[in-house]
């Protein structure tokens, strides 16, 4: 049973330049305890999806349905939404230095959620929840520093207390948007380890979303790859790694180091920039930035589809499904479009 269930989702933002078409058709599902990674580049809808769903795009035009627990939360109005965000559904966002208050203790700021959801905690009660929860996430002397401010804290270590601030009313789903873009390599590897052991110690389903796949891969059940508003291919992490289908995965997975088997550890970034969401190229959005682009890309916007015998492999790609993995199959498919 899927604890959240997102059909036909669309998102967008009227402009005196046009109107922005954010997410142009997202569907996908959750179930509870697993790990579903939103993979994609800057401006591709990863964002604000998830923050639609939440309430938290105020003047945008939003259809489709987002089923929580068989509640509609794009039917909900403020003050229900209120009640289900931190409480239910916890977000973890990038950067915690502008997600904590800095005029307000940390602890102090942990203990509001828990009196604001639950009013009949008493102050003592939620004080000793909220340095519970620091010291759960690997704060040292949390008794001490519930009493910090977030400017005294590291980096790190304000990340962490979001996370603690997250699991404080024991969230059936987190959403951890980019948890770890701004902090070092030793402190992120900290950071998502932490992630996944709070999930599996308390069952909770994550929803990642990350513009670099190898973050996830080491924690995603499930992997959905999206550009322009919409999903070019979602697959189990496994597959998506070692058989991606769809160029843009391909170019995704060669932007992490080391990948392209290089001595030097180059980059083989994908060329071009992402398109306007205003003005989205006809066809497949990516096919001016594609090596294997036919003259049906540009035609026609191919469907996500199953990939044959990959069972919950899907791709919008027009290219052949014998051509996954992207080898020799897609190379002659290449050759021969270029030669017609």
């Amino acid at each position: 049973m899927s604890l959240l269930e997102v059909t036909d989702l669309r998102v967008a933002f009227p402009t005196s330049d046009g109107v922005v078409q954010a997410v142009r058709g997202l569907t996908f599902t959750i179930a509870p305890g697993r790990t579903l990674a939103i993979v994609g580049e800057s401006g591709s809808g990863k964002t604000v999806s998830t923050q639609a769903i939440l309430g938290l795009t105020p003047g945008a035009d939003i259809s489709g349905t987002a089923l929580f627990d068989g509640v509609d939360l794009l039917r909900l109005d403020r003050d229900q939404l209120r009640r289900i965000r931190g409480a239910e559904i916890s977000v973890v966002f990038q950067d915690p230095l502008t997600s904590l208050h800095p005029l307000y203790k940390v602890g102090r700021q942990i203990e509001e959620l828990i009196r604001v959801h639950r009013p009949e905690t008493s102050k003592a009660e939620a004080r000793r929840r909220a340095v519970e929860l620091l010291g759960l996430v690997g704060i040292p002397r949390p008794e001490r520093r519930a009493d910090d401010y977030p400017h005294q804290f590291s980096g790190g270590m304000r990340q962490r207390a979001m996370i603690a601030m997250a699991l404080a009313l024991n969230p059936k789903l987190i959403v951890a948007d980019e948890p770890t873009t701004a902090l070092d390599a030793t402190v992120q590897a900290q950071i998502l380890e932490l992630i996944a052991r709070v999930q599996a110690e308390f069952g909770i389903a994550l929803v990642l979303i990350t513009h670099d796949l190898g973050v996830v891969a080491g924690m995603a059940d499930e992997v959905m790859v999206m550009y322009a508003g919409l999903v070019v291919e979602r697959s189990d992490r496994r597959t998506l790694y070692y058989r991606p289908h769809h160029p843009y995965t391909k170019g995704l997975l060669e932007s992490i180091p080391g990948s392209s088997g290089d001595r030097g550890g180059r980059l083989r970034p994908i060329p071009g920039s992402p398109p306007s969401l205003i003005a989205i190229p006809s066809g497949c959005a990516f096919h001016p930035r594609c090596p294997y682009a036919m003259p049906v890309c540009a035609a026609e916007r191919p469907p996500l589809a199953p990939v044959t015998g990959s069972g919950g492999h899907a791709s919008a790609c027009w290219l052949p499904h014998e051509a996954v993995g992207l080898g020799a199959a897609a190379e002659a498919l290449r050759l021969r479009a270029k030669e017609a």
